[in-house]
């Protein structure tokens, strides 16, 4: 994965994609989910997840789990840089 590690961004996305390549749906794996055709479209691996049909609502709830107060604005943050990682990838294609 060498090819994505200095866009913006990386430091969630690759993670989450090491996360469902176990088989694991956290954070970052769902994140990853939310842009999963986008990001195959751009030429990164992203394995399939049949368990999550509604990553960004699962994403919001993971995070609510964890503290309900910053939950939205840590949802927006995440997306950002999902975008950004997105746009950055998409530009290599």
């Amino acid at each position: 994965m060498k090819r994505w590690d200095n866009l913006p961004g990386a430091e969630f996305t690759l993670p989450g994609v090491a996360d469902l390549e176990r088989g694991l749906l956290t954070t970052n794996a769902l994140l990853v989910l939310v842009a999963a055709p986008r990001l195959r479209a751009a030429g990164l691996d992203v394995p399939f997840s049949p368990t999550s049909p509604d990553p960004e609502g699962a994403l919001y709830q993971l995070l609510s789990i964890e503290d309900e107060t910053t939950a939205h604005p840590r949802y927006l943050s995440l997306l950002r840089r999902l975008d950004s990682f997105a746009r950055a990838a998409e530009s290599r294609v």
